[in-house]
């Protein structure tokens, strides 16, 4: 069985006009990437700042490494790593000063900077560029060197707060390209709040999606599919008219039958079987060409998830 690495029971927090997060309960294992979804304002980042020991809870508690995060803040923060809305960069030092500052201050020897910084600039392409200034760098740059910031005293787990956020689609594909390389390089645990599907869909094991503070569903990224909106099936061939349409609407557990060109894009209960549907269309006459099973995509589950097509788990 996997160590927990982060634990939630009935975490609750209140500010005076909003609650912010609503009886959280979760449970991540070590060395998974878990991506929390959600649309601003939705309670994301209070989340990380209480398991940081940033804010105390309201109500209910949290451990991250075993660190009951209100008893041991200063032990839950040695052994973790942050990328917040801020970088934390000094932007008229150097790459390389920026990382020394930050590794001596978390009581790092010389020598093990020295050899950290190579570790961890190599595989980002910036090792020969650490000795310019970081404010003359993209924001791409930056934000690279922010994430090794945050993975410089070796923790075990991570917290990024939105790391894509405000980068172009190139360079935000060439973070999450860098950020999953390391992350299995490292074997860290990594807690990533964000709102674009497109991380969470390369680089989560598993996600929870969060909704006014409120735990919506938890699971990996396939299971969200299937449980906010079953799967599709798409049949190809000859003869696939009304008839067979309404035969299909007929038939218990098809949500929905669309026509595209020569192809018919069914929505199903996940109970239904493939092998049924096709017995029907033959049965009527249909001529089948080829069967595509398929589901939701995430960007789909999470806006069923959102709009309140499943309870909160």
């Amino acid at each position: 069985m996997s160590e927990i690495a982060i634990r939630t029971q009935g975490l609750t927090r209140d500010f005076p006009s909003v609650r912010a997060v609503d009886s959280l309960d979760l449970e991540i294992p070590t060395g998974v990437v878990f991506g929390f979804l959600g649309p601003n304002g939705s309670g994301k980042t209070t989340t990380v700042r209480l398991l940081l020991g940033l804010l105390e809870p309201t109500s209910g508690r949290a451990e991250v490494l075993g660190h009951d995060v209100t008893v041991d803040p200063q032990a839950v923060r040695a052994s973790t790593g942050a990328l917040m809305e801020h970088s934390g960069l000094y932007e008229r030092l150097t790459a390389q000063e920026n990382l020394q500052f930050f590794g001596r201050a978390a009581g790092m020897s010389r020598g093990d900077v020295k050899a950290r910084i190579r570790e961890l600039l190599e595989p980002l392409d910036l090792f020969d560029r650490r000795g310019e200034q970081v404010g003359t760098w993209s924001r791409g740059m930056k934000q690279k060197l922010a994430v090794a910031r945050s993975l410089m005293h070796r923790p075990r787990v991570v917290f990024l707060d939105e790391p894509t956020a405000g980068l172009d689609p190139v360079a935000a594909a060439g973070l999450r390209d860098d950020l999953a390389r390391l992350v299995a390089e490292e074997g860290v645990t990594v807690f990533v709040n964000t709102h674009h599907l497109a991380d969470a869909e390369r680089l989560c094991h598993q996600v929870g999606v969060v909704r006014e503070g409120r735990l919506l569903a938890l699971g990996h990224p396939d299971e969200l599919r299937t449980a906010a909106g079953g799967r599709r099936l798409e049949i190809a061939g000859h003869g696939l008219g009304d008839q067979i349409r309404e035969a299909l609407l007929a038939m218990e557990g098809v949500l929905e039958v669309r026509p595209e060109n020569s192809r018919l894009l069914l929505d199903l209960s996940p109970d239904v079987r493939t092998p049924d549907i096709v017995r029907l269309v033959m049965e009527h006459g249909g001529e089948i060409e080829e069967v595509r099973r398929g589901s939701e995509t995430l960007e789909e589950a999470f806006m069923s998830l959102l709009e309140g097509g499943a309870d909160a788990v």
